[in-house]
């Protein structure tokens, strides 16, 4: 993975939890197991070790998705994608909820025509989003994401993505003190927003 700028050590970003925030780099693999007709998706370090599984509610295929422990019992974060909207928006609550008390974050395109993913990251509460928390910025094209911290150029995670038969990949590297449960859920946003990209070419 190609290295780039760390984000200063005194920054700590404790979003879904501070169980997930850890004093070093966290690198994890998201594995798409693209045979299968519904989303199943396993996040796991290098070691193999299982932090975390996805997958797509019941309620609705394309609509929700549900980030679920090691376990694969209990939910950590349920994403929802808002309808009527024109900018992709996301929706991000804490653990089955979908109420608006329990929102964590949402995230949606910098603007509705782009050639290469902008993304505006906003807390919830963060409730005016005239300026975001978070940006992600980079391009599937190129097989690469960053994600900034608000509007500065502090990087706080790298997403790259690789494709083999049957699979695929996306490998996250987390930066020290940054939540991983929050980056993993983000780059799960990102890449159901690519899909949607593809579904309707």
């Amino acid at each position: 993975m190609k290295r780039m700028q760390a984000p200063a050590a005194n920054y700590q970003s404790s979003i879904i939890g501070s169980q997930y925030l850890v004093p070093h780099c966290v690198d994890l693999s998201i594995v798409r197991n693209v045979t299968t007709l519904n989303d199943n998706f396993t996040v796991a370090d290098i070691n193999g070790k299982i932090f975390f599984n996805l997958k797509a509610s019941l309620i609705s295929l394309y609509e929700q998705r549900l980030l679920l422990d090691a376990t694969g019992k209990t939910v950590v974060v349920t994403l929802r994608r808002k309808v009527m909207t024109g900018h992709d928006k996301w929706q991000a609550f804490r653990g089955e909820s979908t109420d608006l008390k329990d929102l964590i974050f949402s995230v949606k395109r910098s603007s509705m025509f782009q050639t290469k993913i902008k993304l505006d990251v906003f807390l919830a509460s963060n409730t005016k989003e005239q300026i975001s928390d978070f940006k992600v910025k980079g391009s599937w094209l190129e097989k690469s994401c960053v994600v900034y911290a608000g509007e500065s150029h502090q990087i706080v995670a790298q997403m790259n993505k690789k494709e083999e038969f049957g699979k695929d990949n996306l490998t996250v590297r987390v930066y020290p003190n940054i939540d991983y449960a929050f980056i993993v859920a983000l780059t799960l946003i990102l890449d159901e927003i690519n899909q949607d990209k593809i579904r309707q070419q």
